[in-house]
């Protein structure tokens, strides 16, 4: 007899017998030990294929040859899979030739609480007036300021050149020798030896990303992302000296007239050369005297400049506060 039929019978609903059938002890349940497979090899079996694979003969062929000779000789010990199966349980199988091992790149951890202490810098291509045709932007950028502190178009990828732009900026913003630290990816010029015996000859450390991590430069990936979407930015340049010529424009605009969003809306030229407590002091002079005319209207109090964050990082640690 079921349930519904056992409860209709004794006039109780079902409900009722759900609730205190859930709320009674279940009976323990012994498990109950694994029967053994009656198809399995006896212990004697396995060692005896242990004990063909181990022995001089086959100790250098492969289960599937050690099995195709034994079969021709009418004996059968077992499947080529047995073999294999007997093997690994044992820790028998493995690659045997060496295997090139690489440590996994280090996330790259850095930190700047002033400009001039970290660059980042990247290549970007420009389509020229035909296809299959670009132009290679560098760009080197303060991440703490997000000024463009150098930029170079050419019609090639060189080291050399990037060496030389990277010579010319050092010199020109006055970096100290130990001071800095330039990230860049993984590219042929940014992993190149000129590059790198020149940042050795400056006392500058060298960092890069991890391979195919582009969050790993994210500010040169922000910069670039901020030019290609401008409206005057064109599908393909005409010329080299056209695309100098939007260069020129662009991060002139870009350094000084830019209100970037990741600095407090200031100009990466007005943190760049510390102006900023300036601006932000006019700024709040400006914000309190409004507030001090209409208070209604700041339903949240009196408001203030948005703040340029003390330290700007590329990665930065769970644990860092």
């Amino acid at each position: 007899m079921g349930v519904t039929a056992a409860c209709r019978a004794v006039g109780r609903p079902r409900a009722t017998y759900y609730v205190q059938h859930r709320k009674s002890p279940r009976p323990v349940r012994l498990k109950r030990p694994p029967c053994p497979q009656p198809r399995a090899l006896s212990a004697a079996e396995r060692q005896a294929i242990l004990d063909v694979l181990h022995s001089e003969r086959f100790q250098d062929q492969s289960p599937a040859a050690v099995y195709a000779t034994l079969l021709d000789e009418g004996i059968y010990l077992g499947s080529i899979r047995t073999f294999y199966r007997i093997l690994h349980q044992t820790g028998e199988v493995r690659e045997r030739r060496a295997q090139a091992t690489h440590p996994a790149r280090v996330k790259p951890e850095l930190m700047a609480d002033a400009p001039r202490q970290v660059w980042s810098w990247d290549i970007t291509k420009l389509k020229g007036p035909e296809k299959w045709t670009y132009y290679y932007l560098y760009v080197l950028i303060d991440i703490y300021s997000r000024y463009v502190v150098g930029w170079l178009l050419a019609s090639q990828e060189s080291s050399e050149l990037a060496k030389q732009l990277i010579a010319d900026s050092v010199q020109r913003e006055g970096v100290e020798p130990g001071s800095l630290t330039i990230h860049a990816d993984n590219g042929s010029s940014m992993a190149s030896k000129p590059v790198a015996f020149l940042l050795a000859d400056l006392g500058i450390t060298k960092s890069h990303s991890r391979p195919h991590t582009s969050n790993d430069n994210p500010y040169s990936e922000a910069q670039f992302k901020t030019m290609k979407y401008r409206p005057e930015f064109p599908d393909r340049f005409e010329s080299i000296e056209q695309a100098r010529a939007f260069c020129r424009d662009f991060f002139r605009w870009y350094n000084d007239e830019h209100r970037h969003s990741g600095i407090g809306l200031l100009t990466p030229a007005a943190v760049h050369h510390g102006m900023v407590d300036e601006i932000t002091e006019r700024r709040a002079e400006v914000l309190a005297a409004a507030y001090a005319s209409h208070p209604e209207r700041f339903v949240r109090g009196r408001p203030r400049p948005l703040a340029v964050s003390q330290n700007v990082w590329i990665n930065q640690p769970d644990d860092t506060p």
